[in-house]
């Protein structure tokens, strides 16, 4: 035999060590037993390191255009600035302008019991969850489905040791787990949770835009209750006075002072407003449901206390900020889901791009339940994927037409928004500034039609006029007083629309430095 050679630190034979700085070392060694070289694992961390920088860069990129506002063509008189969405800006008890304590009431009641604002609420916790659902794609899932297993084998069944197997029963018992990850290179699922995201500030703004119409509802309702009581009490003394008058003319007519013709004008006239206070009253029953399903109450038994007299109308000025437009929640919801589309573009594009998901399993496996935990009863794998498509039929091309055409639907649907805001705020506008001189103009005649009564009457009773002429100057009258009211009303209901046009309540502080229209 040769000489010895030496043994290394495993007592297998190779290659002398050399030492250096107290470390074992080898200059070379060979692996097996034709002593070739074992490959250096450098390379292989290399590409590990370099398939993890890959993944990181890529990770940061998203498919799809970075949402941006489209360009709105507005009147230039109103110098409308580049808006923001400002729904979430406190709107305020702004109904308290009008300083009547049942109209808060009612307000409060509204705001508790209303099912439609309920439902509102409701579907932003649906919007809420969604968005969380989206969310937990950026995290892996893990999962685990512990297992018994109780089985006997067939000792008739096919060998491939070439003899028989005798049957034996056996015993599984497994605790395994599941580690599941899609890698987000194209940012599928950044854009997806930006759309959720989107979709929820746009539920929100959908529930203060139920919120703003039930409160100007609310309003609208209960002034018209108030107009309709008013115009109640103005007939009910028409129909006194023209009683009165009618006992008159039957008594003239027996004692054979009087004609047929004065009882029978008079009894018309007595018909005619009798009918327009029942119409009066079915009107005030009308409203009084419809208060009653605002504030969530069924018609039977509800009771609404209202003012004897219109509430005086606040003074809204018309140079009011334009800025204030952007509060409107109608003009947010539609923005927000002109986001989520362009969001869902870029998830319809990613959809092109191939798809990595990075899966490994684990856990315990063992035939006797008290070595189910040892370490030896340990497996695990790991399977990392690819997925890439290469024939959809046009599907992916359809799905990003679908998306692409959502979006220009949605910026359609803000423009119109846009435009019915400005609408809106100039048929209140003009509705309050007509209105005033209509008010004017009623006033003055209701003035020379309590004049002409009073003349009527005077001249009665110096004998020159029948007292017909009295009941005619009455009747002109009544027809101004009942026109003066329901012009007051519709003046104050121009005022709601004008306050939930421009989104609800404000802050004259902060308007003071606003751009004005």
């Amino acid at each position: 035999m040769g000489p010895m050679k030496q043994r290394t630190a495993a007592g297998r034979p190779g290659l002398a060590p050399r030492h250096r700085e107290n470390h074992l070392v080898f200059a070379d060694r060979p692996s097996g037993r034709h002593g070739r070289a074992v490959r250096s694992r450098a390379p292989m961390s290399t590409c590990c390191i370099t398939l993890l920088l890959a993944l990181l860069i890529f990770a940061g990129c998203r498919t799809g255009d970075d949402y941006q506002r489209p360009e709105v063509q507005v009147p230039a008189d109103w110098r409308f600035k580049a808006a923001e969405p400002r729904d979430h800006v406190p709107k305020g008890e702004w109904w308290r302008v009008f300083r009547d304590a049942r109209l808060d009431e009612l307000q409060e009641r509204a705001l508790a019991h209303n099912q439609d604002l309920r439902a509102a609420a409701a579907r932003v916790e649906q919007a809420r969850a969604v968005a969380r659902i989206d969310r937990a794609a950026f995290f892996p899932t893990l999962t685990s489905s512990p297992n018994y297993l109780r089985y006997s084998t067939s000792g008739n069944a096919p060998s491939p040791l070439g003899f028989p197997i005798e049957s034996f029963t056996a015993a599984q018992w497994e605790v395994p787990f599941d580690l599941s990850y899609e890698v987000d290179l194209w940012g599928k699922v950044r854009r997806s949770f930006e759309a959720a995201q989107q979709l929820t500030l746009a539920a929100e703004a959908a529930r203060q835009n139920v919120l703003l119409t039930l409160q100007a509802d609310v309003a609208a309702n209960y002034f018209a209750l108030v107009g309709v009581g008013a115009e109640m009490k103005a007939l009910q003394q028409a129909i006194d006075l023209r009683q009165e008058a009618l006992d008159l003319f039957q008594l003239r007519l027996e004692v054979g002072v009087g004609t047929e013709f004065e009882v029978e004008r008079t009894r018309v006239e007595l018909a005619t407003a009798t009918a327009d206070l029942a119409a009066a009253r079915q009107r005030q029953a009308e409203i009084g449901n419809a208060l009653a399903l605002l504030c969530g109450h069924a018609p039977a038994g509800f009771m609404v206390e209202s003012a004897d007299e219109l509430s005086a109308v606040p003074s809204i000025a018309p140079d009011l900020p334009a800025s204030l437009l952007e509060r409107r929640p109608d003009v947010a919801e539609a923005e927000r889901q002109m986001a989520a589309r362009n969001a869902q573009i870029g998830v319809a594009r990613a959809a092109f791009f191939p798809a990595i998901r990075l899966t490994a399993n684990g856990g315990f496996q063992s035939g006797e339940l008290q070595d189910l935990f040892s370490w030896d009863s340990k497996f695990w794998g790991v399977s990392p994927s690819i997925s890439i498509p290469i024939l959809q039929g046009g599907r992916l091309k359809a799905d990003l037409d679908q998306k692409r055409a959502a979006y220009d639907e949605a910026v359609a649907s803000y423009r119109q928004h846009i435009l019915i805001a400005f609408r809106e705020v100039d048929d209140s506008l003009a509705a309050i500034r007509f209105l005033r001189e209509q008010v004017a103009a009623r006033e003055q005649a209701v003035a020379a039609a309590r004049k002409s009564v009073t003349l009527a009457l005077d001249q009665y009773g110096a004998g020159t006029v029948s007292f017909l002429e009295v009941i005619d100057a009455e009747s002109v009258r009544l027809q101004n007083d009942v026109a003066r009211i329901r012009i007051t009303t519709e003046q104050l209901n121009a005022t709601v629309r004008l306050i939930k046009a421009l989104g609800g309540g404000w802050d004259e502080t902060v308007a003071k430095n606003e751009t004005r229209f």
